[in-house]
């Protein structure tokens, strides 16, 4: 039962076992239901056959009862004496009584003192018939049994009344026989019973054969996931077969994941290595210059080595940021006003070459963000590093509501960035003027990580032209709410 083939076979089965069974049921009780009515429809015809001959007022010693094996007959006065009873009745039962005997004949004045009596009655009950009349009411059926010359069978009793030309109202218990009924309710049921196996065991096996060719694709998929796993080449896809069912869909959402991982361990791997190469610099020139400087204290370029440290730290700090992104750390949720950040972002830069102009719109409550003060501090100043390095002689940087968020924008009057360069600079590690030392040009990681940065905070980072030279980066956040 592990296997996802035999639980559909099996539960296919148990479905159309019970879907059988309760039509088998629904079809057996209606075919049962239409026999009983024949029958009782049969012994009505019976019974009022010979309700009009005691209606015309012929004597029950002359009564014409058809086929008394087919038909018995027994008929009753109002007191429920039996007055006839069709030949060779023996027993019978369920006519409210089960005697075959017929009684005397009451006489002519008894008779009629009878039906006057039955004149008074206060009509609770349903009206007797005229004289010479028979009833053209439903007759009462009753289920019953009756022994005819030995033969005891069931029965199907309607009853119906009659008056006679002397007001006797009589009572007609004719049967019509219900083994037609019973053989063939006996013959339906065993014909079910005998097919219900066979139904089952084709349905439980074209459904682990359906089941089992439809799941093929999924065993593929399986055997190359296995496959890749045990290989860890990436660059392998699982088969996506043709039909545009859910396997075929889930075999491309498998290869998207897949292509999403590879492209994840790339970026992993190439991270890995240019963070190796690119520490490995200013750890070699610090340690180069501490190694002279151990030999030949007079030559220790102390400023040399405070500057690759600074730079060897911010490295490092760029590394952790971005390792702890990658990990899928949250923003932080503090309610931040980026006006007051920029302003203090700015005024903290007291080093730069070119003093940086700030623009706050006067909007109040409308340039507040949630998300971690670090985090989108470091995002400002590294845009304004990257102006500050490409800029001729002016760094401006604005805050403004924009689109139900907030936008800041830094320019400057550099180069630019050319189009096709605009979202490569965004990649780590990337530095378009290659000619340019690592100590003027960084590391690559500054855009990188704001990029990263804004992303996780809901927002954006894009860069355009700044008028006729220059480049303008814009960060945007979505509001607070």
């Amino acid at each position: 039962m592990r296997s996802v083939r035999a639980r559909a076979a099996l539960g296919a089965t148990v479905v159309v076992a019970i879907a059988l069974a309760v039509a088998g049921l629904a079809v057996l009780l209606v075919l049962r239901a239409n026999l009983t009515d024949q029958a009782g429809l049969q012994a009505e015809v019976a019974a009022r056959e010979v309700a009009g001959q005691l209606a015309l007022g012929v004597p029950y010693d002359r009564l014409e009862m058809g086929d008394e094996e087919d038909h018995p007959v027994q008929v009753t006065d109002e007191d429920g004496r039996v007055v006839a009873v069709s030949k060779d009745l023996e027993a019978i039962s369920g006519t409210g009584t089960d005697r075959v005997t017929p009684a005397p004949a009451p006489s002519p004045a008894a008779s009629t003192e009878d039906g006057d009596d039955d004149d008074d009655d206060d009509g609770t009950d349903s009206p007797d018939p005229a004289r010479s009349e028979v009833s053209t009411d439903d007759p009462d059926f009753t289920n019953g049994t009756a022994t005819v010359d030995g033969d005891r069978a069931d029965y199907r009793f309607a009853s119906v009344e009659a008056t006679n030309a002397a007001g006797l109202t009589l009572t007609v218990h004719a049967g019509a026989p219900l083994a037609a009924e019973q053989r063939a309710v006996g013959s339906v049921r065993g014909a079910m019973l005998t097919g219900l196996p066979v139904v089952l065991l084709v349905v439980a096996g074209v459904t682990w054969l359906v089941t089992r060719r439809a799941l093929r694709p999924v065993e593929g998929i399986r055997r190359e996931m296995a496959a890749i796993t045990a290989s860890e080449d990436l660059s392998r896809r699982v088969p996506e077969p043709g039909s545009h069912d859910e396997i075929a869909r889930l075999a491309r959402t498998t290869n998207e994941t897949l292509t999403a991982l590879e492209a994840s361990v790339e970026r992993q791997r190439r991270f890995v290595a240019d963070a190796s190469h690119e520490l490995r610099s200013p750890i070699a020139s610090l340690r180069t210059q501490l190694e002279v400087g151990a030999a030949h204290p007079e030559l220790l370029d102390v400023t040399g080595a405070v500057a690759d440290t600074v730079r060897l730290q911010a490295l490092a700090a760029d590394l952790l940021l971005l390792a702890r992104l990658d990990a899928g750390e949250r923003p932080g949720t503090a309610l931040l006003e980026l006006g007051a950040l920029v302003r203090e972002e700015v005024s903290q830069r007291t080093g730069d070459r070119i003093p940086v102009t700030v623009s706050v719109a006067e909007e109040a409550g409308s340039l507040e963000v949630t998300g971690s003060r670090a985090q989108l501090a470091r995002v400002v100043g590294n845009l304004l590093d990257n102006a500050e390095r490409h800029a001729r002689g002016a760094v401006a940087v604005a805050v403004r509501a924009e689109g139900g968020g907030v936008a800041v924008e830094v320019t400057d009057d550099g180069d630019g960035v050319p189009e096709e360069e605009r979202e490569r600079i965004f990649e780590r590690f990337v530095r378009l003027d290659d000619a340019r030392s690592r100590d003027e040009g960084g590391a690559g990681l500054g855009l990188a990580l704001a990029r990263d940065v804004a992303v996780r905070h809901g927002g954006r980072l894009t860069v355009t032209d700044a008028g006729e030279r220059g480049a303008r980066f814009v960060l945007w956040l979505p509001g607070a709410r």
